[in-house]
């Protein structure tokens, strides 16, 4: 190999070498910052509920969190593009443990709005939490992308088993007040998560002088068929999730199923969620981005299908199995897909609107899941994903049709 090859091919090692040091100290924070998630959720609503004066406000704690993720998505990433992604996620973990910090209190004081204090801390934790899987591929290669992508978000796997063990360990710690010794606990997993972060070696972005684009206009990037696709499929995938979920446990315990037998169930969605993650990468390189997307929306149908043709615990156990998974591939599909649509001058606005978008969708599928659950049924909550699939389905094919026609056209004018 010639000189200049070498070259190239010690830079790619290089390059990599880093990337998988960061996919690393990511995995670790995934599985160790990402354990709090399902603390609060599953807390969320009994600390209101042991706090509220008005029980109908007993999940505002968990609307309030998913509305403070929201709002601050954007601005994070934003930051992050200035400051760096290590600066970022250390203001995420501080944020996650005056959340702790916060929500014990309230339940020691007896104050329900100290508790919505502690959800939109716990709000602004959840916004930095998503930029793990894009820094894990600001260090790689093309190639290593889609791999390091997956694996940072296989530490969900790790942090799906911590969280609900530590609600089970912790939630009666203190016996004078029940669910603080949980959120002691998340405390103690935002220290553990900054310490680990303090390891992340990520380039901060060279700064642009005042009034200097960094890059194109989004209006410019968002014509992009590639980037349009990537964020519907990413919007369709993750809400679609979210409504199906979240309804789970109320419609299983409604059908005569027991609380334990629905968690068991929630359990193996999450496990179905993040296992492919250590293989969905290298699939992504083997076979694209668009057919891993496919994939995945196909199964959020599958999971559909079978939820609305019985409501035996079978059908819960493999509806939401093809549930987790189908999230998995078309998830990391669009996330990988929208790495390959800008600059690293473009990612901090194009990630964080990707994001802001995503959320937004989710928050919304959150609160409609048990709205549709209570007016009409288990049934339309399936029933409620057949307009989003379309639209993401019509996406997919119109950039798969587009790709061939532009290879077309290249041969032709060799």
């Amino acid at each position: 190999m010639n000189s200049k090859g070498d070259s190239m091919t010690v830079e790619v090692f290089e390059t990599d070498r880093l990337a998988k040091r960061n996919v690393a100290v990511l995995f670790y924070a995934q599985a160790i910052l990402g354990s709090q998630q399902s603390i609060n959720i599953i807390l969320g609503g009994l600390a209101g509920f042991a706090l509220a004066g008005n029980k109908a406000l007993a999940t505002l704690p968990i609307s309030v969190m998913l509305l403070a993720s929201m709002l601050s998505t954007g601005p994070i990433s934003l930051f992050m593009g200035r400051y760096g992604r290590k600066a970022g996620f250390l203001i995420g973990a501080t944020s996650g443990l005056m959340g702790g910090v916060c929500s014990a209190g309230a339940l020691y004081v007896g104050r329900f709005d100290l508790l919505l204090v502690g959800a939109a801390f716990t709000g602004i934790f959840r916004s930095t939490h998503g930029y793990f899987r894009f820094a894990a591929a600001d260090t790689a290669s093309e190639e290593f992308k889609p791999k390091a992508i997956s694996l940072v978000l296989a530490g969900g796997l790790v942090s799906a088993l911590i969280g609900p063990e530590l609600v089970r360990q912790t939630t009666f710690l203190i016996d004078s007040t029940p669910y603080a010794g949980a959120y002691l606990a998340v405390v103690v997993i935002n220290v553990l998560g900054a310490l680990g972060i303090l390891f992340l070696d990520i380039p901060t972005p060279p700064r642009k002088e005042k009034g200097e684009k960094s890059g194109r206009d989004m209006k410019e990037i968002f014509s992009q068929k590639k980037t349009i696709v990537a964020v519907i499929c990413a919007m369709v995938s993750y809400s679609l999730m979210t409504l199906v979920m979240t309804s789970t446990t109320l419609a299983m315990t409604s059908f005569g199923f027991t609380t334990a037998l629905a968690a068991d169930v929630v359990r193996w969605h999450i496990v179905a969620m993040f296992a492919p993650s250590f293989f969905t990468g290298a699939i992504i390189v083997r076979f694209g981005h668009l057919r891993v997307i496919s994939i995945g929306l196909f199964l959020l149908g599958i999971a559909g299908f079978i939820a609305v043709n019985g409501v035996g615990i079978e059908n819960f156990y493999l509806s939401l199995f093809a549930l987790g998974v189908g999230w998995n591939f078309g998830f990391i599909g669009s996330t990988a897909l929208l790495t390959t649509t800008h600059t690293v001058e473009e990612q901090a606005k194009v990630q964080g609107l990707n994001d802001f978008l995503v959320a937004g969708l989710v928050t919304i599928a959150s609160f409609g899941s048990g709205v549709i659950l209570h007016a009409y049924g288990w049934t339309y909550v399936q029933y409620a994903m057949i307009p989003a699939l379309t639209v993401a389905g019509m996406a997919v094919l119109w950039l798969a049709i587009s790709n061939r026609r532009e290879e077309k056209a290249k041969l032709l004018m060799k």
